[in-house]
């Protein structure tokens, strides 16, 4: 089965409103109409519109990097699906390795989180990820499948079509590390395994699943050239329109 490539881009907590909206033009003039790959771009929430402006009717889609799984409440510094919606995305990273790291996030708020997304119209991009010590104490197995096993709990897989998942090894995110094409793709093999296993085989073979990781330019292509991975999570690369034009253009 033909799974289109996702390359989305992380500006993480970068860029003022003006910035943004020069980052997303200068994206659009590079990459509109480049229809071989979905591209996606996840500004700060202060520069949603501002981005969204700039990307109007051009092929590159809106994303945001978090939301709350209530639509309205006291819930302060808080946002909700309806009003990303609102801003115009149409992509939420959820489960992202800082969330988890920096704001003790927990799978079950990742799990109310996806939930609530997959109410709306918001496609959600899932993040998975084992530290470096997890690694080293052969737990990648048990730890990446195990945060996905509870996000997508109490979920159909009907539901879970919609759904993109990120393996984002936290030892080589903003570490300038890598991890080599066979040791990320060991890692999708096993995910796709997992996903055959639990739900479908069909379901398997349609949902993409990305690298997230100090993804560059320069190392894009050894990275798409295995089989089941279909696309990146990029970070810092994404904050220049050169590079991150460069890793779409793969």
């Amino acid at each position: 089965m033909q799974r289109k490539p996702v390359i989305a881009g992380n500006w993480k907590m970068h860029r003022t409103r003006k910035e943004s909206e020069e980052l997303a033009a200068s994206l659009r003039r590079k990459l509109d109409g480049h229809r071989d790959v979905e591209v996606v771009v996840c500004p700060p929430y202060t520069a949603l519109d501002v981005a969204a402006e700039a990307l109007k009717g051009s092929s590159i889609r809106l994303g945001a990097q978090n939301v709350h799984w209530e639509d309205e409440g006291a819930y302060t510094g808080e946002i909700s699906a309806w009003m990303l919606e609102d801003c115009g995305c149409e992509f939420v990273i959820l489960g992202h390795s800082e969330r988890r790291q920096h704001f003790r996030e927990t799978d079950e708020q990742v799990n109310l989180k996806l939930r609530r997304a997959l109410e709306s119209s918001l496609t959600p991009i899932l993040c998975v990820g084992e530290t470096l010590e997890e690694r080293g104490r052969q737990r990648v197995e048990d730890v990446v499948l195990g945060q996905l096993e509870q996000a997508v709990d109490k979920l159909t897989a009907e539901s879970l079509s919609r759904i993109i998942v990120a393996y984002e090894p936290v030892w080589a995110i903003g570490t300038g590390e890598t991890a080599t094409p066979e040791t990320a793709e060991e890692v999708h093999s096993m995910i796709r395994e997992w996903l055959a296993e639990v739900f479908s085989q069909e379901l398997s073979q349609r949902l993409r699943i990305l690298y997230g990781g100090s993804v560059k330019p320069d190392n894009i292509s050894g990275l798409m050239a295995q089989p089941n991975i279909d696309g990146a999570l990029v970070g810092g690369a994404g904050l220049d329109a050169d590079s991150f034009a460069g890793i779409v253009r793969f």
